[in-house]
């Protein structure tokens, strides 16, 4: 039964992936189909991608179970983390060979650096080993400079400091933070090629715990720059955290705690992928607003009275 529900899930992935590379379409009054534009791609610095998912690579069981869950999310980046992630498992094998170069752009990460010295340095490592493999994600970094091993919350000082150096290297920098709006700000203005603040704490599953700080940060960043790129990094536990995030106007999410330990990860990627989806087309369709009392959705007139009236017995 697991084999079986492994190769359907591949299946469903492959489908996807086909249905991907369409324009959106629907039906008509006269059962005819009309195409209607695809969203926008996603542009962060340089790069333009046509997901808006981010996901890792990181705590999987195997190698192949990353593989396949990878390809059930319809990512186009996949970041790893050159300092903590193991390029090699136990018997050898590398975990860049489970990862297609063709398919995927390489995000290197800083993840477990603690001052702004290590994080520099790691991201210029994750520079050299990409450029050595001629992968275009070689000019960017996901920076993460933490303040503690028990919350893995960022040290905002320190955070600022590597942004600010990393960009005068020439790194597109796309920064980790924390959900304040006014750190987020400092980092747009030192460079960051993009803001992700999290929803809650990295790997905790709680989801985003303070939306109106996240509405606040996309109201600030996107003040006179609406494409400036904020993406909902770190907490998300399941589907609807995810569609949640875009709901609010996120322009993507980046994930792996989630996908790698649920108990299904490929059917939990392929959920998030069409949470995203989901969640963006909410968000550009525009939510009906929120009422205290009831309103009627089918039209009243023609009716005897709009009222309810009482008949005396």
């Amino acid at each position: 039964m697991a084999t079986r529900s492994k190769s359907l899930h591949l299946s469903e992935a492959a489908d996807l992936n086909a249905a991907s590379q369409t324009s959106h379409s629907k039906t008509t009054g006269d059962n005819s189909v009309a195409s209607y534009p695809a969203d926008r791609p996603l542009k962060i610095g340089g790069h333009e991608l046509t997901g808006r998912l981010i996901v890792g690579t990181g705590k999987y069981e195997t190698m192949e179970l990353m593989r396949d869950s990878l390809l059930a999310s319809g990512a186009d980046v996949v970041t790893v983390a050159v300092r903590r992630e193991r390029m090699y498992e136990h018997s050898g094998r590398n975990l860049l060979d489970f990862i297609d170069p063709q398919r995927y752009l390489l995000l290197p990460n800083t993840a477990g650096c603690y001052n702004a010295t290590d994080a520099v340095r790691v991201a210029r490592m994750g520079r050299q080993l990409l450029r050595d493999l001629g992968n275009p994600g070689a000019d960017w970094v996901k920076l993460e400079v933490l303040g503690d091993t028990k919350t893995l919350l960022p040290d905002p000082v320190a955070t600022l400091t590597a942004c600010e150096k990393l960009v005068a290297e020439g790194f597109q920098v796309l920064c980790y933070t924390s959900d304040d709006p006014i750190v987020a700000k400092q980092l747009k203005a030192v460079g960051a090629a993009s803001v992700m603040p999290a929803g809650s704490p990295i790997g905790s599953g709680q989801g985003i715990l303070n939306p109106n700080n996240l509405r606040i940060i996309l109201e600030y960043l996107k003040e006179g720059d609406p494409d400036y790129p904020v993406i909902v990094d770190a907490g998300v536990g399941t589907a609807s955290d995810v569609a949640f995030a875009f709901e609010l106007g996120a322009d993507g999410v980046l994930l792996n705690s989630a996908i790698a330990h649920a108990r299904d990860p490929i059917l939990m990627s392929s959920a998030m992928r069409w949470a995203a989806v989901a969640g963006r087309q909410a968000y550009l369709a525009g939510r009906i607003p929120k009422r205290l009392y009831a309103t009627a959705s089918s039209p009243e007139e023609g009716l005897v009275t709009t009222r309810p009236y009482s008949q005396s017995l």
